[in-house]
């Protein structure tokens, strides 16, 4: 099956799900279009994307969109390396944790959002580092947690997994605006094991095609 994945090498979403892709050893093209200059609301982008955000993983039989979606439909479709635990009740704990990120921290923080405040509230720089130091706060408190009792080697258990596609990328996002992570131990640990494996090293931003400086 041949898998194309539009993303952009900053966005963490795409960064999710170059992950997974390779955790699980999978070829794909990338293509890429450029946040800063709105190219992901460009018609043709558009007409496979209508929600006009980064990723879509295009394959043989359609486009998905939304880094969830994805990540669930690449461990349906290719179950080897798995991104979830067999057991019902573990894969919720993994799903609950990885919705930290997902759902309460990056939405929040993305360059959409980040953009409204400096257009329309006229947020300057301090103010946007605050946003989004008290939205990582609150999010990874919760996560240091949940590593605290779900945890091995891993953000769950001792094998990377779906956590790990979300928790990296918000690390790399916390890193980028100097937030002290020094309160959350175990999560530092846990992105540093995740980070050691060669196909997470692999996804990092700075190794993407279409990475500046």
């Amino acid at each position: 099956m041949s898998l194309v994945l539009h993303g952009y090498w900053r966005s963490s979403a795409a960064y999710r799900v170059r992950i997974a892709l390779n955790l699980k050893g999978l070829e794909y093209r990338q293509v890429t279009h450029d946040l800063r200059h709105g190219e992901q609301r460009a018609p043709d982008y558009l007409e496979i994307a209508p929600h006009g955000l980064v990723p879509t993983l295009v394959h043989d039989g359609g486009a998905l969109i939304e880094s969830p979606a994805i990540l669930e439909w690449l461990d349906a479709r290719y179950p080897n390396v798995p991104l979830l635990p067999a057991d019902p009740d573990k894969a919720a704990i993994v799903r609950a944790m990885a919705a930290v990120i997902g759902c309460d921290i990056h939405p929040i923080n993305n360059l959409r959002v980040l953009d409204v405040l400096r257009q329309d509230f006229g947020a300057d720089q301090a103010q946007i580092g605050t946003w989004m130091t008290h939205w990582i706060d609150a999010g990874f408190t919760a996560l240091e947690q949940l590593i605290a009792r779900h945890g091995g080697t891993f953000a769950f258990g001792d094998a990377p997994g779906m956590v790990d596609c979300y928790l990296v990328p918000q690390v790399y996002n916390a890193e980028r605006f100097a937030i002290d992570l020094s309160a959350y131990p175990r999560l530092q640990a846990a992105t540093e094991a995740a980070r050691a494996l060669p196909a997470v090293a692999a996804a990092h931003p700075a190794m993407q095609p279409d990475a500046q400086g």
